[in-house]
């Protein structure tokens, strides 16, 4: 498997779930990759085992300092920078008259501060070599109204647009901007969803009768990162098992 051979990728939240499978997707299709995550145990035990292909990097999403380091370190130590993947995210449950602001402002933060942040700090790199590709990890809540989750559905919805607005920006340059919608998938935070006070909007099984895998989410993700995908920018790539497809 040499899809992505020879390029190098930083994949933010991936000391767990969909970002853990997605490094580790990315290192068994030849890409070298920066593992970050804010959690810097988790994100060392998911580089350990992947060799010389991987390395970690503690970064905080919400701080441009912080994407400046790990960004310099991307290419200290691999040489370049082609695949960006903001997939690190909170989940923030609540109404409009429950939620309160300083959970609204941290999904913010996280969410689409940090997608934005991390296209600023990479952007100069991708256009000065004339190609990349920055994948955005946002949600079928992107797509539709989410019940009790204000502050989740904001983020995704701003930084899905967001997502677009770049692409447009970008097209003539060699970089490519995609956003990636996953439904329910089987992730330790999704469980936590599940079990908690959300389980009545996370709980309902998609129309083909499972959850998604984390290994879905990571071979879409290789897909886009490809030079399979050179036509495809500023797109909307929905996989959530028909769920969104209607009632």
């Amino acid at each position: 498997m040499t899809r992505l051979q020879g390029l190098t990728a930083l994949v933010t939240g991936a000391g767990s779930g969909m970002g853990a499978e997605t490094a580790r997707r990315f290192v068994a299709e030849g890409a070298a990759v920066l593992i970050t995550d804010i959690n810097r145990e988790a994100g060392e035990e998911i580089a350990a085992p992947l060799g010389e292909k991987a390395r970690f990097q503690h970064l905080d999403v919400a701080r441009a300092e912080s994407w400046a380091e790990a960004v310099q370190a991307c290419i200290d130590t691999f040489g370049s920078l082609d695949v960006l993947v903001n997939n690190a995210g909170v989940i923030a449950w609540g109404g409009i008259t429950t939620t309160p602001e300083h959970t609204f402002r941290t999904a913010l933060d996280v969410n689409t501060v940090g997608p934005f942040l991390g296209m600023q700090a990479v952007v100069p790199h991708m256009v000065g070599r004339g190609s990349g590709s920055i994948i955005n990890v946002c949600s079928t809540s992107s797509l539709v109204g989410s019940p009790k989750s204000v502050a989740y559905t904001a983020s995704k919805w701003a930084t899905r647009g967001m997502t677009k607005a770049v692409a447009l920006e970008l097209a003539s340059t060699g970089v490519r901007v995609n956003s990636i919608h996953p439904g329910v998938i089987d992730t330790p935070m999704s469980t936590k969803a599940r079990s908690g006070a959300a389980g009545d909007l996370t709980s309902g099984t998609p129309p083909v009768g499972r959850l998604g895998a984390t290994s879905e989410i990571a071979a879409l993700a290789v897909h886009l990162a490809s030079a399979e995908s050179a036509f495809i920018t500023g797109a909307d790539h929905v996989i959530d098992g028909g769920r969104s497809a209607g009632w």
